[in-house]
């Protein structure tokens, strides 16, 4: 099965994003500021302070989300409670994400806002269930746990007939 390379590079992944957003918005807010005009009557300091705070708030949060991915891949085990919903929240932003950046950005940023969100889902998939336990003990064709009927459970099969 492919669980732990999808979770070792959906972690890499959302790493480079969180990154990558961070940087951009605060760029974006040195550009407002340092351009020092007004957009309808609102305040250009305040702007750049709230592209530089909403920067700083999704990096953390797809940070957050690649640290699940990243435990996720350590343990090799499925996520659970809050990591679980970070990561099918992160799913339903990049594709919201997804949808917008179509007709915004163009067809490039959509289909890497997709393959994001296949990983995601792939990630929260292939971990879906737990590997199967074994059925019981060795001895489990004996008939000696199987009660007072002796009819055996219905996991084990019935005894073969044997010859007299």
């Amino acid at each position: 099965m492919v669980r732990g390379p999808v979770a070792w590079v959906l972690a890499l992944v959302l790493f480079a994003e969180a990154l990558g957003v961070a940087a951009l918005n605060w760029f974006l807010g040195v550009v407002v500021d340092r351009q020092d005009m007004s957009l309808a009557g609102l305040d250009p300091h305040m702007m750049s302070v709230s592209s530089k705070t909403g920067g700083i708030v999704f990096g953390l949060y797809f940070a957050l989300c690649g640290l699940v991915a990243l435990l996720v891949a350590v343990r090799d085990r499925a996520p659970a409670g809050l990591g679980r919903a970070l990561l099918v929240s992160a799913a339903v932003v990049h594709g919201l994400l997804g949808a917008v950046a179509w007709g915004l950005v163009g067809p490039t940023a959509f289909l890497a806002l997709v393959a994001v969100l296949g990983l995601v889902v792939l990630l929260l998939v292939t971990y879906d269930h737990r590997p199967e336990e074994p059925a019981g003990p060795a001895d489990a064709g004996t008939g000696a746990e199987d009660g007072p009927g002796g009819a055996g459970s219905p996991v084990t099969p019935p005894a073969s007939p044997t010859a007299p």
